[in-house]
């Protein structure tokens, strides 16, 4: 679950992480409000989405006055952010959040996340960091290194220190701050924090600039803090109506939608596709447990989507019954025709009687009897 920047901060602040003052707004003139509670004569007005790659879209704005704070928090609010990860629809920018302006005389990457490789949460730094940290990685990946942590102790925060090159009380303040993150991140359960950038200002102080905080969404049911931050208004309606009926649900941009049992074989479905020549349009697992009515609902996200323009169902029956796919498209049907070229795949357990439901309700389905056979079809009848 994602939240956004300012909730982000308000998190570091409670594990005693330095960040910028400041405050949210939802109108230009609270936003002055807000630089002016803030005193100074440097601000940054900054929007708030789930999206990175604001600076590089024009969501944050240097404001060496209080006009420019209006200007900027008028020119933001209700426009719509198009950065590399909102695609190209963008997100509609709601709220802003008033910082006070901090003298920079260097800036660094940091974040923590779970690596799995490693068995452990590892730390990902850089003396690089700022808006051009994925040209970084991508042209000058040496300036990129990733420290494994399993016990926190002054090793480890001094070989990170030295790869940022912070010398002197600066090794100090990193050593107290990967202390406060590694059990700010333990504690709440996140699957990545990262600032980016954590910045030394010009009186020696480590400071977090920017934040982002994704927590573990199976872990929410004890972070009750976390989940009242919780914006739906930032999510995909389809993704929220999804995970009401237990379906794991990612929108795509393609247009062959999916309906698949298990991560693995969603992620093969996907891949087959893409081997075919097209795309998928979303990543969708009934999971395991599935009923008639999560099926009927899997059904109608897929069959309301403007984007898909053919349906590939892949099942390979363990604990999910084909016969209960079957149901469900027979249910979600009703009230959602069948507007678009569906392709079943439906193998494993009562596979005959689901094939027969369908058959007896005189569907045109066209079935196949492996993955790589219902891609093929899936492609062509888009193609014809």
């Amino acid at each position: 679950m994602n939240i956004h920047e300012y909730q982000a901060k308000e998190i570091l602040k409670s594990f005693a992480v330095s960040v910028p003052n400041g405050h949210l707004a939802l109108t230009e003139d609270a936003a002055v409000q807000a630089a002016q509670s803030l005193g100074g004569s440097l601000w940054v007005v900054k929007a708030q989405i789930h999206a990175g790659g604001r600076g590089k879209a024009g969501g944050v704005r240097i404001c060496k006055s209080l006009d420019e704070v209006k200007a900027a928090a008028n020119a933001l609010l209700g426009s719509v952010l198009v950065t590399k990860q909102t695609g190209a629809a963008g997100k509609e920018v709601g709220k802003v959040y008033i910082e006070e302006g901090l003298d920079i005389a260097s800036e660094f990457y940091l974040s923590l996340l779970v690596d799995r490789e490693s068995e452990c949460v590892s730390f990902v730094v850089s003396p690089a960091g700022g808006m051009d940290i994925e040209e970084v990685a991508a042209n000058q990946p040496e300036k990129i290194a990733t420290f494994p942590i399993r016990d926190i102790n002054t090793c480890d925060t001094g070989k990170m220190a030295s790869f940022l090159g912070l010398h002197g009380d600066a090794v100090t303040q990193f050593d107290g701050l990967v202390r406060k993150l590694y059990q700010l991140f333990v504690e709440s359960d996140a699957a990545m924090l990262e600032l980016n950038p954590l910045v030394l200002t010009g009186s020696g102080d480590l400071v977090a600039l920017d934040a982002k905080f994704v927590a573990d969404d199976n872990a929410l049911y004890r972070q009750e803090a976390i989940v009242a931050m919780r914006d739906l208004s930032e999510e995909d309606p389809r993704e929220i109506e999804a995970a009401q009926f237990g379906l794991n649900y990612i929108q795509l941009d393609g247009n062959i939608g999916c309906m698949v049992n298990g991560a693995g074989l969603a992620m093969a479905t996907m891949d087959m596709i893409h081997m075919k020549g097209e795309e998928p349009a979303n990543f969708l697992d009934v999971g395991g447990g599935v009923t008639v009515p999560a099926v009927t609902e899997a059904f109608k996200l897929l069959f309301s989507d403007k984007h898909v323009k053919a349906v590939l169902v892949n099942i390979f029956g363990g604990i999910v019954r084909c016969d209960i796919i079957a149901q469900g498209l027979l249910e979600a049907i009703k009230t959602h025709p069948m507007s678009v070229p569906v392709v079943m795949r439906l193998v494993g357990t009562n596979e005959e009687a689901g094939q027969k439901l369908i058959k007896d309700a005189g569907l045109d389905v066209y079935w196949a009897d492996d993955l790589d056979e219902a891609a093929s079809i899936a492609v062509k009848v888009i193609g014809e």
